[in-house]
């Protein structure tokens, strides 16, 4: 038999009878604890939503231990449903009141309050006393932020990517806020439950040292609390009992890094892991095949995409960019990589668009056309300079051979592109004169375009920000997006934002749907959503 750490303590209370358990301990009692394989836990080495807008972060974050006042639908339609806030109205086309959760207890033990909601969109946590933007881009030289927390200089500008006319959240009561617009704004309700608008305990800010020692273990509400954080290596999280949403079904939750796919699926067939995640399709059989495994599947809300940098040379020419977008065979690509198991989507939309009636009926992706690319690349005077493709090893699932063929499909037009294989993002966006190509994925966090349209390619969206992409009309048509409230006027702003960014001067060229394939023990009855997140409250664990 072996004896752990649990089978002393219930060995030493039965022989004594006395032994009286923390509360913690009795409270997990005999709850599983699971070990999950990622190949990356987050990538700048925080725990902060608004720090880490990242694919890997939505698996760790979300929706067990951050928590907004609206959240998503994660095993649905990713639509709004009531979380840390019971109901929510429209003032006005610039202003909707919250009326709070009652009861709901931080990891610390506070009771979540307006105040904490106040200090969770307040210029010390997010804004830095940057004003409601209107259309023009924030870089990150261009605020400094001076306070005791050294907050780092990129989460203002993500702030106003995701508010970019919020002038603040007032307190009406203990239990009621209200959200200050400078502008009318229709997705007020979807930026509430998209990522990053999460609430936080302000007593917890104000007693950490520095940013680093809270980010590395921040105290929210939701169903797992941080126990420990090692970057790079692991994060555990661990029940919180006292959580409003009621007992969580597991005592611990271990997300370690394995980068390595062989490593993963090793690793849960030898039974070190209890799921293995992104697993490439052609892993789907071998583990669906070995007793006590099983795969979860399901495309999500999320596109694959090549993204391009103005900044380089030769990709300044739009005619260049055009064929690249022009040379790529993009249902082979989902044929050969994917075996049919997910889509070419049409263009950056996501069907949930349609609940919004702001989908572009008969728009797709550039067409697959050679000699159009050839024809392009000729009217460009393009001689066959290098054009850099910068690569992470598998970050994406099936990102190196996806990138390989790309890299063939774009030589049979004449396009020569070279593949730099890097460590990190950094390096990726280090240098940024020299970038080409490089691989990115866009998400719809809210159930509009808004996201991810003018979040990822508008004034503020990280495209810009980074210099790699600028259009002014695409800046103007985005202002439309945040401000009109004439619903048919943002369509068609959208529609031409399409027309810009995938065909008159490429942003970037979408690839495909993504897919997410999850490896684990069949005896646990657990369900994947459509998205990266993982969910492991009561509602949807009963093993």
């Amino acid at each position: 038999m072996l004896i752990n750490r649990r089978h002393t303590l219930g060995l030493l209370g039965a022989a004594t009878g006395s032994l009286i358990l923390p509360r913690s301990l009795r409270a997990q009692g005999t709850r599983r604890e699971i070990t999950i394989a990622v190949q990356k836990i987050t990538n700048n080495g925080t725990l902060d939503v608004w720090n880490e807008q990242s694919n890997v972060g939505e698996r760790v974050f979300f929706p067990n231990m951050w928590e907004g006042l609206i959240d998503r639908d994660w095993m649905g339609n990713q639509g709004p449903v009531a979380a840390l806030a019971t109901e929510w109205n429209r003032l006005d086309d610039k202003t909707i009141e919250l009326k709070l959760r009652e009861g709901v207890r931080f990891h610390n033990g506070d009771e979540m309050t307006a105040e904490d909601v106040v200090f969770s969109f307040s210029d010390e946590r997010l804004f830095a006393g940057t004003a409601p933007v209107g259309g023009t881009t924030l870089y990150a030289e261009d605020f400094k932020p001076q306070n005791a927390k050294e907050l780092p200089a990129g989460i203002p500008g993500v702030a106003r990517r995701m508010w970019p006319a919020l002038r603040g959240v007032e307190a009406v009561d203990r239990y009621t806020v209200r959200f200050h617009n400078a502008t009318p704004d229709l997705t007020l309700e979807g930026r509430l439950y998209a990522n990053g608008s999460q609430i936080l305990n302000k007593r917890a800010w104000d007693e950490a040292a520095s940013y680093a020692e809270w980010a590395a273990k921040p105290v929210t509400t939701g169903a797992y609390m941080v126990e420990e954080y090692r970057p790079d290596v692991s994060l555990t999280l661990v029940a919180h009992d006292d959580y409003w949403g009621g007992r969580p079904p597991l005592a611990r939750i271990r997300f370690v890094e394995v980068p390595e796919v062989a490593s993963r699926v090793n690793g849960l067939m030898s039974g070190d892991y209890d799921f293995a995640c992104d697993l490439p399709p052609d892993q789907i059989a071998t583990v669906a095949a070995a007793p006590g495994l099983e795969v979860q599947s399901s495309t999500i809300w999320n596109h694959r995409l090549s993204v391009f940098n103005k900044l380089n040379e030769i990709l300044a020419d739009p005619l260049v960019r055009r064929a690249l977008t022009h040379s790529i065979d993009r249902q082979m690509i989902v044929d050969a990589m994917w075996g049919g198991e997910t889509v070419v989507p049409a263009g950056l939309q996501f069907e949930s668009f349609r609940s919004s009636d702001m989908f572009i009926e008969g728009w797709a992706v550039p067409e697959y056309d050679p000699e159009l690319a050839r024809n392009l690349l000729k009217q460009a005077g393009y001689k066959g300079d290098a054009i850099p493709y910068r690569l992470l090893n598998n970050y994406y699932t099936n990102q190196t051979p996806t990138a390989q063929i790309l890299v063939e499909m774009w030589a049979q037009v004449g396009l020569n592109v070279e593949i730099e294989m890097k460590e990190n993002w950094s390096q990726i966006h280090d240098a940024e004169g020299t970038r080409g190509v490089f691989d990115w994925s866009a998400s719809n966090t809210i159930n509009d375009p808004i996201t991810p349209m003018v979040v990822q390619f508008g004034p503020n969206g990280q495209a810009q920000q980074m210099r790699h992409f600028w259009n002014d009309e695409v800046n103007q048509l985005s202002v439309v997006m945040e401000t009109s409230t004439d619903r048919a006027a943002r369509k068609k702003a959208f529609a031409r934002m399409l027309d810009i960014c995938e065909r008159e001067d490429p942003a970037y060229q979408v690839l495909h749907q993504n897919a997410v394939f999850t490896g684990m023990k069949s005896e646990l009855n657990w369900k994947a959503a459509p998205a990266f997140a993982m969910d492991f409250r009561a509602s949807n664990w009963s093993a």
